[in-house]
């Protein structure tokens, strides 16, 4: 394979600095849009406009060759403004991936340029109600100047934000599962925000539909194409939102004891930012999400190695790097959603009845760790990591959800 220029990374605080502005921005109105359960639109417009979707295109494509743990460390610093959005830029990100991912050529080029011209990706992934395991409903169809796409999607998190979707799908001519990318603004797609979770309440998370959607051939991609590290990028998009959210409950704990003027007769000190047993509370807070970063963090590596290894030509290195990747980010998941929805439960011993007040929207925290911990649940990583620890079993680096071959 030809090898061109490769994303292996930037000075981090060099990019970091182009965005933060807009992160206290987005911080700024996120208990508003909390409250009013009001979708980040504007908020996602700002970070598409400012060349946040590109962070991973190489330099010499427009982009800013940031590496994958840079990636994910903006994506933990723009949680901890406001978590939802980048669960809902997720889809975006491992397309983006999976574009760096495919062989050099004008097919990738055009995808790099629609990057770096602000376009995002959503998804289209999941579907529900009657399908069976290893079944797939959505179907693209050939027809005379292409194909079509019909079918219908739910979870479609950030679709409704999105220029383009990422759909998963089964042709119908030969069965061969394939990506359909299609025009998200197509009249034949059409979505709703009626993703009703207590918690990632502005995903964008929902229904998208899909009836006579044309594609050209060259936006059909085979699914055993797919970038081999996709599993676990997805779960360290919700580790860097997990690590994100660690960030907001550190930031708003300390900012309550501050402030706080009222003390307990029975405390150790006559102010709350005085007393010992206050300061231990937010003491350990702050270390459940220094580990919980720190191990978001680590697991990165493996990942970037493994997209180094993808070009070059010893299969074993990447092989190895790609396990590395499944199991990381395995084990890191087990420990973090446990450090951070402790962090998130913790910050109430430290405030009091009067940390739950409604205008506060301290609950969203834990509501929104309790949800991102929820997806893909970590019982059965653990099951997997200590599989591989015991018995050397690999990783799947692929699975699925559906209803029981063997229900009723």
């Amino acid at each position: 394979m030809t090898v061109s220029p490769l994303s292996q990374g930037t000075d981090y605080e060099t990019l970091a600095n182009r965005f933060r502005p807009l992160f206290r921005q987005i911080a700024t109105g996120n208990v508003v849009r909390e409250q009013g359960r009001d979708l980040p639109r504007e908020s996602i417009l700002l970070l598409k406009q400012a060349g946040f979707g590109a962070v991973r295109v190489p330099v010499e494509h427009g982009g800013a060759g940031a590496s994958v743990p840079q990636l994910f460390e903006l994506l933990i610093e723009l949680a901890e403004a406001d978590s939802n959005i980048p669960q809902a830029l997720r889809a975006h990100f491992a397309f983006v991936e999976d574009r760096l991912n495919a062989p050099p050529g004008p097919a990738r080029d055009a995808w790099f340029a629609r990057f770096v011209a602000g376009e995002l990706v959503g998804n289209g992934w999941t579907e529900v109600g009657s399908v069976k395991l290893g079944e797939v409903i959505t179907k693209v169809s050939p027809q005379a100047a292409g194909f079509v796409l019909n079918g219908a999607k739910y979870y479609s998190t950030g679709s409704i934000f999105a220029d383009w979707i990422d759909v998963y799908a089964r042709r119908s001519d030969n069965g061969a599962d394939v990506i359909a990318v299609v025009d998200a603004r197509h009249p034949g797609v059409t979505h709703s925000d009626d993703w009703d979770g207590f918690g990632q309440r502005t995903t964008g998370s929902g229904t998208s539909v899909y009836v006579d959607v044309p594609l050209p051939a060259e936006h059909l991609i085979p699914f055993e194409t797919r970038f081999k590290y996709q599993t676990a990028f997805y779960q360290l998009v919700l580790l860097a939102v997990l690590a994100g959210i660690g960030r907001a409950i550190e930031r708003d704990v300390t900012q309550e004891i501050r402030e706080r003027k009222r003390v307990f007769s029975h405390g150790t000190a006559d102010t709350t930012r005085g007393d010992a047993q206050i300061q231990q509370v937010v003491g350990q807070i702050s270390a459940q999400v220094y580990a919980a970063e720190a191990a978001t963090l680590r697991c990165a590596g493996p990942l970037q190695r493994a997209y180094v290894a993808r070009f070059g030509h010893d299969q074993e290195l990447e092989r190895q790097a790609n396990i590395d990747a499944e199991i990381e980010t395995a084990k890191a998941q087990v420990v973090v959603s446990e450090l951070i929805l402790r962090a998130a439960t913790d910050l109430f011993n430290a405030l009091g009845a009067s940390g739950v007040s409604v205008s506060k929207s301290l609950d969203r925290h834990w509501r929104n760790a309790r949800t991102a911990a929820s997806h893909n649940p970590w019982i059965y990583k653990a099951r997997i990591v200590g599989d591989w620890t015991i018995n050397g079993t690999e990783p799947l680096y692929v699975w699925q959800i559906g209803n029981s071959l063997k229900a009723g």
